[in-house]
């Protein structure tokens, strides 16, 4: 018990004072050079020059790719790390006061949660997909804040969005149809940066903190 607060203590404190961020997911495997990894840096930079920061996992593949990027705009960047049994090890493109490591993978879903605008998914695996579903669960159940949710990578994700519409949806009526409006599929850095920017447009939703505890 007294671990776990330790952790939620740490968190709250060495991220209180960050400034609006992204949390940006993906897979840990994404080697440099490959789609996917090119479009998380050139996405979490374009985020930075927006005054974004950007909050990863900590590790390679896409967490890399999003601090890079992070780091060549000069915004923050922030890395939540966690010691996996073949894939973590923390990337080094975070900013050094920035860098954080945790036992638990619940304290870390919250700090990813809590101190972020938006979140942007690129391709991963199931470490991803538990990371996407359940930031829509919490926006479903009002949970947390409204905020952009937003797939990126069209060709990769538009087998599950179509499942979720033609299953879950249509044939068993298991969510919404407003429900889809989670599932907002791009393909290019500068939409992402456009739905972002419209749903922080003046007057619209004020920039902070997506739940407090």
């Amino acid at each position: 018990m007294f671990k776990v607060i330790a952790e939620f203590v740490e968190g709250f404190e060495r991220l209180s004072e960050i400034g609006p961020c992204i949390s940006i997911f993906g897979s840990a495997r994404t080697p440099s050079g490959q789609k996917y990894y090119e479009l998380a840096v050139s996405t979490a930079e374009r985020l930075g020059k927006e005054g974004f920061g950007v909050i990863s996992g900590g590790g390679p593949g896409i967490m890399e790719a999003a601090n890079k990027g992070a780091a060549a705009a000069g915004a923050p960047s922030v890395g939540l790390n966690i010691d996996l049994p073949f894939e973590q090890h923390f990337n080094p493109y975070i900013d050094p006061d920035k860098n954080l490591n945790f036992n638990f993978f619940f304290v870390r879903k919250v700090m990813f949660v809590k101190y972020a605008q938006a979140f942007v998914i690129l391709p991963g695996g199931f470490g991803t997909l538990d990371e996407l579903f359940e930031v829509i669960t919490l926006a479903q159940t009002h949970k947390i804040s409204k905020v952009p949710i937003i797939l990126v990578g069209i060709s990769f994700w538009s087998g599950l969005r179509e499942w979720v519409k033609e299953v879950m949806l249509d044939m068993h009526a298991t969510i919404s149809p407003g429900d889809m409006d989670f599932l907002p599929m791009v393909d290019t850095p500068e939409e992402v940066v456009e739905i972002i920017n419209e749903f922080y447009g003046i007057g619209q939703h004020e920039l902070k903190p997506n739940y407090q505890l």
